[in-house]
């Protein structure tokens, strides 16, 4: 650790958003290049910095900043140098001088005390002085705040958050209630308000710490899923994490209730405690969905039937007695849920619906979660399909306090201009995507939701599909039957048998479904390579990197984050010239195969012709969208990806935190995606991923062939393990309360098809 004092003699690079920082600090005539945040510094200004030396292949010594101090000039030298260095706007470096003149070594007493008699300097007026006095204060307030906030070992970055969510309350913040801070701020979770609550003596039994306390439990839960939590879990898990008697929780358990900042309801003689933002979400969109249903729906009738047997005739297809059923249904109701697994004809329906609109002159809107669903969606239907945020309009808000939102066009005062709006891939769709989706739908527009229930749940809270369906409040088709095209394939029946319950066949007499048993982690790393180096893209007719790596964790010797480094190190390893770069726990290296973890709307792509000058742009990667690194340039501090249909993106080093290495991918990450060839080890893991959902979606993302390498006891107790995941949600019963039942006198339903 380096302590260092000189003045910023030039700032290089600095990212206004999150306050990331190059300068170049002047040692008594040597100049050192540092990093990191450092938000308020400015050329010419005296500092303290403490950091890490680091060599960089390129520019050298760097050091890497943990914290830096603002010093006030000692010197006239000094005072000028601040001064003429536009640090305050409006002084240049003749008018710092006259400044210096007049008021010599009280220069910087009277820009702190007195700035109003800067007035007294020729060029100066009293506008401008009240201006000069107004900067210097703002600089004086965040330099303190700063300092204030390092003493307790507050990073530059989220001291900077902090500043910018509160300003001058942050000193109430900290002296009242320092807990706010892990429910205003991103990045600081109760673990750090704890923290610092205890070093400012806050008591261990403090009503704001137990209420803060609650409130982390149920992000926690939040985070996994689940939308609320049983009283009785709540109370137990805060009492125990907090050392607290739970009398005392449940005390503020009740306290915040009356805050509205958790909403509490009984169900079944159980009590369930909701963060008050996914209650509301949740009835928000059962009393939109409701204003769907209620928009009006007829019975098909005789010319309808006609219409549809007509589109069969022409396509040359026939559709099953349930997908008749669909289509006619989707047409004649205003909202209609089609599921069912592999090979059932979910996509056949679509088409067929898609023509039928068409043939009546009706506007069809396509959609999916993410956009490689999209471009899936495109392909089998020939429409084009776009991601649910495109479809609305997504727009990215700066709320002014250090924080983002995300904001639509499309709601209730504008809404989509289509007849009908086709969503496919549903159960990837969390609880607040569907609630924008819904607003953004204009009674009278008809909503098809298609997906397959039996797939893994949205990554975020919720589990939307299941819950429709399960409310018996929106008409449903289940479509069953596997078609003889299908059934020629063992990834189908297998995917069939994993629902059912019954055992794979893992014989390897298939075509597209094989099993190799392995006991050692290392044996399943050899034959990982050897199947993506050799055996797999002439099999399948793909390239090596099309082949794609599933497993169930993260962590552990067969998680995304060790297989990504073992598959790195020997389909990438480290060559002379080639460029690599360190982010946290990733090395980056030129030829490495990534994928885009969020979607963001704002980063800009170009294809680019035979000389490199871009022939096309655009802007918007997303979750999902698999690249390769072709350059890292260290001049220019980017990383540049070639992602799909040939888009290049450049992204600057600091802001690589959405990119992650892609040659392994847990199985959540695949949702919505299809790949030639599936690789999938299994030894054991979490129980509770260890489960049929799982494994089912993992093998439904094979197009041509699947190959699990591990133990088939593993396998098979994966197949028969009926119980998913369990999210605690509530919207199944936000419907069924606004919809009322039979037994309270509310009306009576029966809206699902044949096939449920």
């Amino acid at each position: 650790m380096e302590q260092l004092r000189g003045f910023v003699s030039h700032i290089i690079y600095r990212n206004e958003e999150n306050g990331y920082t190059v300068f170049e600090l002047n040692l008594e005539g040597d100049l050192l290049t540092c990093t990191g945040t450092a938000a308020s510094i400015s050329e010419g200004e005296s500092c303290e910095v403490t950091g890490e030396f680091r060599d960089h292949p390129v520019y050298g010594q760097q050091l890497r900043l943990l914290s830096y101090r603002p010093c006030a000039p000692e010197t006239g030298e000094a005072m000028f140098r601040y001064l003429a260095s536009g640090a305050i706007k409006g002084i240049g470096e003749s008018l710092a001088a006259r400044i210096i003149k007049t008021f010599g070594e009280d220069t910087l007493r009277i820009l702190d005390e007195e700035p109003e008699r800067l007035a007294e300097v020729k060029g100066i007026s009293e506008r401008m002085a009240r201006e000069i006095s107004a900067q210097t204060r703002e600089k004086q307030e965040v330099r303190g705040a700063m300092m204030f906030l390092q003493q307790y070992g507050i990073t530059n970055q989220k001291a900077l958050r902090i500043w910018q969510t509160y300003g001058m309350e942050m000193y109430t913040v900290f002296r009242e209630n320092p807990y706010r801070l892990a429910e205003d701020v991103d990045g600081i979770g109760f673990a750090m308000a704890d923290e610092l609550a205890q070093r400012l003596g806050i008591r261990a039994d403090s009503e704001f710490r137990i209420r803060s306390g609650i409130q982390y439990v149920l992000s926690l839960a939040l985070q996994e899923g689940s939308t609320f939590l049983p009283m009785e879990e709540v109370i137990l898990k805060a009492a125990a994490m907090l050392g607290v008697s739970e009398e005392q929780v449940s005390l503020q358990i009740d306290n915040l209730s009356i805050e509205r900042k958790v909403v509490v309801k009984n169900r079944d003689a159980v009590r369930e405690v909701y963060p008050a933002a996914a209650f509301y979400e949740e009835r928000n969109i059962a009393l939109r969905l409701q204003e769907l249903l209620e928009s009006g729906s007829f019975r098909p009738d005789a010319r309808v039937r006609k219409r549809i047997r007509e589109i069969e005739k022409e396509s040359g297809i026939e559709l099953d007695e349930l997908q008749r059923e669909a289509v006619e249904l989707c047409v004649c109701s205003p909202v209609v849920i089609i599921s069912g697994g592999p090979g059932t004809g979910k996509t056949t329906a679509i088409n067929t619906l898609i023509r039928f609109y068409e043939s009546e002159g009706k506007t069809v809107l396509l959609a999916a979660p993410t956009g490689r669903a999209a471009r899936r969606m495109t392909e089998a239907t020939g429409c084009e399909a776009m991601t649910i945020h495109r479809l609305l309009g997504v727009r990215v808000m700066d709320s002014g306090t250090g924080r983002s939102y995300t904001a639509f066009d499309r709601d209730e005062s504008n809404p989509l201009e289509a007849d009908a709006v086709i969503v496919d891939e549903v159960s990837m769709a969390d609880l607040y995507l569907f609630h924008a989706l819904l607003r953004g739908i204009m009674p009278g527009t008809a909503l098809i939701l298609v997906g397959d229930v039996h797939q893994l749940p949205s990554v975020g809270p919720g589990q939307v599909l299941r819950d429709l369906i399960e409310s018996g409040a929106v008409p449903t088709v289940m479509l069953r039957k596997i078609f003889r095209q299908a059934a020629e394939s063992d990834i189908v029946m297998n995917a069939h048998r994993i629902l059912e319950g019954e055992d794979l066949i893992l014989d390897n007499k298939s075509r597209d479904f094989f099993f190799l048993e392995r006991s050692d982690v290392p044996p399943i790393y050899k034959h990982m390579v050897q199947l993506i180096r050799e055996k797999l893209p002439g099999y399948v007719h793909c390239a090596e990197g099309e082949i794609q790596v599933l497993t169930p964790m993260k962590k552990g010797a067969l998680g995304a984050e060790r297989l990504n480094e073992v598959l790195q190190n020997v389909l990438n390893p480290p060559a002379e010239g080639k460029g690599e770069l360190q982010r946290q726990n990733i090395v980056f290296r030129v030829g490495d195969k990534v994928m885009q973890t969020r979607n963001n709307y704002q980063l800009e792509w170009e294809i680019r012709g035979r000389y490199g000058i871009p022939i096309e742009k655009g802007s918007g990667i997303f979750n999902g969208d698999f690249g390769v690194i072709r350059e890292i340039d260290e001049h220019e501090r980017t990383v540049t990806v070639c992602f799909d249909e040939n888009r290049i993106v450049d992204y600057p080093f600091q802001e690589l935190e959405d990119l992650d290495l892609a040659y392994a991918i847990t199985v959540h990450k695949s949702q919505g995606s299809e790949y030639p060839a599936v690789i999938m080890p299994i030894l054991s893991g979490p129980p509770a991923l260890m489960n049929r959902n799982l494994l089912y979606t993992a093998v439904t993302r094979a197009r041509n062939c699947v190959v699990l390498l591990g133990s088939s006891a593993a396998v098979r107790n994966m197949a028969k393990e009926e119980s998913r995941y369990k999210r605690n949600t509530g919207l199944e019963e936000r419907i069924r309360e606004l919809r009322g039942s039979p037994e309270d006198g509310g009306p009576s339903f029966s809206p699902q098809m044949p096939g449920l």
